[in-house]
């Protein structure tokens, strides 16, 4: 993704309908999003549940595949991509964090963040890993596994392992759904703190207004479609 216009979204979305499901049971989810979002910034999406929001999320990342529209990240239109040519463009380009961590069980800290450098042939997998678990405050835990670790610190080992790739774009989806407040907070100002010091576009899925309020700008999902985009203060109080 080089040569991009300084201006240009790093994030357009045209005309994006998905449908979940088959026959009877399948379900409109999105339908028609329109949506740009800009290299650099931070973006948060709110909505009740059931409204598309983390849908929405899996098609930026191309974990789910739109039936009709444009997706683009940076100059590739996702929607055009072979499964392979997805999964290595993802690799290349796409951090993503979700809720429940999705480490590998049986192995280390350092094991599950050097995966997406081994799987792209990088010889300095493991040394990266280091430095990234180092980052995240877990230097003295690169030999634990998951269940050796609180839910924060794997939580971090998954934020670690979607760094260390130097993504520009890093992909969140209830990052502190599982978590208590405090070790939440300390994950949300990691997360935030390492897009702002790489120059990262972060997008990230909350029910959590306060952490929503913290991105540059919100949008509100409903039924499928974007709603509003909310100023930061209007969403800390509610309105």
């Amino acid at each position: 993704m080089t040569n991009r216009p300084a201006q240009a979204p790093l994030i357009s979305l045209k005309e994006v309908h998905l449908s979940l499901g088959r026959d009877a049971g399948r379900v409109h989810i999105l339908k028609g999003v329109d949506l740009d979002v800009a290299a650099g910034q931070s973006l948060g999406i709110v909505g009740p549940s059931g409204s598309g929001k983390s849908t929405l999320l899996m098609v930026m990342a191309g974990l789910e595949r739109a039936d009709a529209g444009a997706v683009m990240v940076g100059e590739e239109d996702l929607t055009r991509l072979s499964e392979d040519a997805l999964a290595r463009f993802r690799g290349r380009e796409i951090g993503i964090i979700f809720q429940s961590f999705h480490l590998v069980p049986n192995m280390t800290a350092l094991e599950n963040v050097a995966i997406p450098l081994e799987l792209a042939g990088r010889r300095d997998a493991f040394e990266a890993a280091r430095a990234e678990l180092d980052a995240v405050g877990l230097g003295e835990r690169m030999s634990h596994y998951p269940a050796q670790m609180s839910g924060g610190e794997q939580q971090r080992v998954a934020i670690a392992r979607a760094l260390v790739t130097q993504p520009p774009l890093l992909l969140a989806d209830e990052p502190t759904g599982n978590l208590d407040e405090t070790t939440g907070a300390q994950i949300v100002d990691l997360m935030f703190s390492a897009s702002r010091e790489r120059g990262m576009t972060l997008v990230l899925v909350t029910h959590d207004p306060a952490l929503a309020a913290r991105c540059d700008r919100t949008i509100r999902v409903r039924s499928g479609h974007i709603e509003t985009v909310d100023a930061p203060e209007r969403l800390v109080a509610g309105a």
